[in-house]
């Protein structure tokens, strides 16, 4: 998924919860997605111009306010909200699991929108990292063996940290993975015993 994608979807979830500014959609994605800390308005109002055009989204004007720039030139903040298309589109992208879902683009912002996706969904694509980072953790461990003699101390514990971080995450996956199929058994129970009554 190429990161003009990924940064839709961020806008496309952040719009299901209410219309938001731009300035305000920048500040949520900076704040609570790590991949989009240093984005920046020349990528953002692109996006949602090509948003816009595409019919995903809408730019409400009417209520809007001037904030002054600095140099004194005004400039009125645009509202953008959800359309009908814009919701269809991420009941899609929601539903979806491909690999591109779990990819380091991608995950931080299909793990943001979990609450939004179904169980099976969600557990494909957690699965699915899980594999993709228990590749990783083989080919850095594999690496850092075969490197060890002739990696300085820097680079060596550089490693190291990488590696030490890609089992922490394979671990914190593996909880989830756990906790989401625990849920579904709970569910499937719950039903079963519902319809035995």
């Amino acid at each position: 998924m190429a990161k003009t994608d990924v940064l839709s979807l961020a806008i496309l979830g952040m719009l299901a919860e209410q219309p938001l500014h731009g300035y305000q959609i920048r500040k949520r994605l900076s704040g609570e997605l790590g991949p989009f800390r240093a984005l920046s308005y020349g990528s953002l109002y692109p996006c949602l111009k090509r948003m816009v055009a595409s019919g995903y989204i809408a730019a409400d004007d009417s209520n809007s306010t001037d904030v002054t720039r600095p140099g004194g030139s005004k400039r009125s903040r645009i509202a953008y909200q959800l359309t009908d298309a814009g919701t269809d589109r991420l009941a899609r992208e929601l539903a979806s699991s491909g690999a591109s879902s779990w990819d380091d683009e991608a995950f931080d912002v299909r793990f943001s929108l979990f609450g939004k996706t179904d169980s099976e969904t969600r557990l494909r694509i957690l699965e699915g990292r899980r594999t993709r980072l228990a590749e990783r953790l083989e080919d850095v461990a594999e690496g850092l063996a075969r490197q060890r003699d002739r990696l300085d101390a820097y680079t060596a514990e550089l490693q190291r940290h990488g590696l030490e971080r890609v089992e922490r995450e394979v671990e914190w996956l593996d909880k989830l993975i756990e906790d989401e199929r625990s849920a579904t058994r709970g569910t499937d129970h719950h039903t079963a015993s519902a319809g035995d009554k």
